[in-house]
């Protein structure tokens, strides 16, 4: 009875101190238990390292300025030009252009900007075969370049008006029709005295050989002029270095008989000396004053000339239906005054 209270003891005992001792979790594996920490807060990862500051870029070159799309020729000295004297034109430099192939434009035409008073400048092309137009030649009549005035002289003007719109570079080598980066005031007389013959020259060129001829145009102005004094013409065949055609001229942008304001463009006619007679006369006569009216009260008969063959037809002319429309310019005057351009009558029509 004593034993058996004593194991009963000892049994309790062995209960309670194994109560008092912590108890180690179990693994949820059944794996060796692993001792339970109190959570500690995460460490702080440590912040990622700030990239290192680039170096400061060096400042970018400033752009230079946009090349002029036209190659400009040295600044034209208009003194160097002797004063008119009755001829249309005055070779320079013996003929020889200041051209070289380096001068040609990537576009195959070039034509300056309008400046502040909007007048044009100089106008370059490589005038070949594709460059020719092909399409009928429309109206220019809403083209107003610097210095335009519509006015006329019925008595000392074949075609009567003073001023053409005048194409620097002309329709017939490139087609440009209404461009105004390409078309002056300039007289009748400079038109078709002094810068046709030369346009005609690097057509037929141009035509006969299939070739390219590099043509350039500047219009020469002195000042805040509004009217060119004149354009410098400059031209050279390219694949025969000059040996078809080959120039360097100033043509006037004068007309006989009357004096221009070029800084207006207005004008008046030109006073002759008056006779003895005229002098003791009481009452001499007035000057005829220029008449100024809208280019579609023009008077004259419509013909159309062939720029090739140098002949002037009726519109109706069976002969204008085969005529090349690059070749085709339709010309409102007299008979008279197309014979003076030098044109003949078609024997055809016999205008």
């Amino acid at each position: 009875m004593r034993a058996l209270l004593a194991a009963l003891l000892l049994s309790v005992a062995l209960v309670v101190g194994c109560a008092s001792e912590p108890r180690e979790a179990a693994s949820p594996t059944g794996d060796a238990p692993s001792v339970v920490q109190s959570a500690e807060p995460e460490e702080e990862s440590e912040p990622e390292e700030e990239p290192a500051p680039e170096p400061a870029a060096e400042p970018a070159p400033e752009p230079e300025p946009a090349a002029d799309p036209v190659p400009a020729p040295e600044p034209f000295d208009p003194s160097q030009v002797p004063v008119y004297s009755g001829s249309p034109y005055v070779i320079l430099a013996d003929d020889a252009p200041e051209l070289s192939a380096a001068d040609a434009p990537e576009a195959l035409e070039s034509y300056s900007a309008l400046d502040s008073l909007g007048r044009c400048g100089t106008a370059i092309a490589l005038v070949g075969p594709e460059t020719m137009p092909t399409e009928e030649r429309g109206s220019i009549g809403m083209i107003k370049p610097s210095g335009w005035h519509t006015v006329r002289y019925d008595d000392l003007i074949d075609g009567r008006y003073l001023y053409n719109r005048c194409h620097l570079i002309g329709y017939q080598l490139t087609g440009e029709n209404a461009n105004e980066l390409n078309l002056i005031t300039g007289t009748r007389y400079l038109n078709v005295e002094g810068m046709l013959s030369f346009e005609n020259e690097v057509a037929d060129y141009v035509e006969r050989t299939g070739n390219h001829v590099l043509y350039r145009a500047t219009p020469v102005f002195v000042g805040n002029d509004l009217v060119a004094r004149g354009v410098h013409l400059e031209a050279l065949s390219m694949e025969d270095n000059g040996a078809g055609v080959k120039f360097n001229v100033f043509c006037y942008n004068v007309q006989p008989g009357i004096e221009i304001d070029y800084a207006t463009g207005e004008s008046e006619r030109i006073e002759e000396a008056p006779s003895a007679e005229q002098e003791t006369s009481e009452e001499p006569a007035a000057p005829e004053a220029p008449v100024v009216v809208p280019p579609e009260a023009s008077p004259g008969t419509t013909y159309i000339l062939n720029l090739n063959t140098r002949k002037f037809h009726y519109p109706e002319c069976s002969s204008v239906d085969q005529m090349s429309e690059k070749n085709k310019l339709e010309f409102t005057g007299t008979r008279d005054e197309v014979i003076a351009q030098g044109y003949d009558p078609c024997k055809r029509c016999d205008p």
